[in-house]
């Protein structure tokens, strides 16, 4: 699934309009990491946390020190009978899956954080979408979409003729990408182009997947996996890619950590399952293991999702 956490709670919002059609033929923009100082805010009592670096930075260890969020991720994991997996398969089958079905569609029916992570998660679908069509056609091209969550990529893919195959860990989430490749794909039906190849859709977790692929991409399923774990992802991905994968990750720097770590201070139902983040310098190692190196990268950002994007190619 697709997910990439919003890690702490604004004080100021942005006014972002309701997502409308991705133009992912726009240029593939880099944006700026987040400034030094940023503020937020606590939902419990409204009291305001400014993260100022330099001497406020052994304050902010004194508080985190008072919490303890890994043993509330490890009491929702003896609630579901499993690890991480298990956590991530049973959010996002139940209470995860209503709030990110809405995250990722067009309801109005979301506040202004949620509209902020929806813009984000859209302008990665759009780039990835650039780097996928600017070297040609994708006609006939086979892509696995590892993590498809609602179908926001593997829907745009079957639409420029790729042959999608595309794979989540929630059934929620493949039932729902699958219902609106229908209705968005019959729609696209043109008297003069032939109809679009439906994706193929199924439950699976990374693990599972199997077969040959001209591209694979995996979007924001990394945040999901401890970096020794990761390798071993990323590697398995890429055994599955002939010429492409595209992974995007939430990046690890000390101010986004340390933000994570502020957000852990409010559990809520935003945060239900564990987030890690991951150096690139990691992942690049990761890949040059597996024979590939990256050939194009650049950050993601929005007030509150961060994805770094990046595509690797054979060495």
């Amino acid at each position: 699934m697709a997910f990439c956490s919003p890690l702490f709670s604004p004080v100021n919002f942005a006014v972002v309009p309701k997502h409308t059609k991705p133009n992912y033929r726009r240029n593939f923009t880099i944006s700026a990491i987040p400034p030094l100082s940023t503020a937020i805010t606590s939902p419990l009592d409204g009291t305001t946390l400014a993260v100022l670096g330099g001497s406020s930075v052994a304050a902010l260890a004194a508080i985190l020190s008072l919490t303890d969020p890994e043993r509330r991720r490890q009491l929702q994991a003896e609630e579901v009978g499993g690890g991480d997996k298990e956590v991530v398969r049973e959010y996002f089958n139940n209470n995860g899956f209503d709030r990110w079905k809405k995250i990722y569609g067009d309801t109005d029916d979301v506040n202004k954080v949620q509209l902020d992570i929806r813009l984000g998660h859209s302008k990665t679908v759009e780039n990835v979408m650039k780097m996928l069509t600017e070297e040609g056609s994708l006609k006939g091209v086979t892509v696995c979409d590892a993590g498809c969550g609602t179908g926001c990529l593997s829907i745009p893919l079957a639409k420029e003729g790729a042959i999608v195959s595309a794979s989540d860990i929630s059934a929620s989430m493949v039932a729902e990408a699958q219902k609106q490749a229908q209705e968005e794909l019959l729609k696209a039906k043109d008297d003069l182009a032939p109809t679009p190849v439906m994706p193929k859709f199924e439950v699976k977790d990374l693990e599972s997947l199997d077969g040959k692929y001209d591209t694979v991409v995996c979007l924001d399923v990394m945040i999901h996996y401890p970096q020794s774990k990761a390798d071993g992802m990323i590697a398995h991905l890429a055994s599955l890619a002939e010429n492409r994968l595209i992974l995007s990750f939430a990046p690890k720097t000390f101010y986004y950590d340390l933000l994570k770590r502020i957000g852990e201070l409010f559990p809520g139902p935003s945060k239900a399952t564990r987030a890690y983040l991951h150096a690139e310098a990691d992942v690049e190692k990761a890949l040059q293991k597996a024979g590939w190196k990256i050939r194009k990268r650049g950050l993601i950002a929005t007030q509150f999702y961060f994805a770094k994007l990046i595509e690797a190619v054979p060495a």
